[in-house]
């Protein structure tokens, strides 16, 4: 593994895949958090949606269309630790905001998705 100027500037990375009941909620997420830019120029942050079989493979068998793009996927490069701490607490603070308003007004999506691991 080589690394760039970029990955010697930005050691620390995360990346988050966020697996959505379907493409749409998935591509609505990321049009919604896309928006707010990350607060310092010491962390880098990237949206995009993938399939779920390009995810890892933990994220167990799915009842998602083939080839949707249906899980948001989110990476983070940082130059600390501390810096990558910061910038996810945030991102999941929003995050959580996205995902109670999708709850709220999207239900027939998110309760199809609840009757079916009852």
């Amino acid at each position: 593994m080589t690394t760039t100027a970029l990955d010697s500037e930005f050691p620390c990375s995360l990346t988050i895949d966020l697996p959505l009941p379907t493409a749409r909620l998935a591509s609505i997420a990321l049009k919604t958090l896309i928006v707010d830019a990350e607060l310092s120029p010491l962390v880098r942050r990237s949206f995009s949606t993938i399939t779920p079989s390009t995810a890892s493979a933990a994220n167990g068998p799915s009842d998602v269309a083939k080839g949707e793009e249906s899980v948001l996927r989110t990476e983070y490069k940082a130059t600390t630790n501390r810096m990558l701490r910061v910038a996810v607490n945030g991102f999941m603070e929003s995050l959580s905001v996205v995902l109670g308003i999708m709850e709220e007004l999207d239900v027939d999506v998110f309760a199809a998705e609840l009757e079916k691991r009852k």
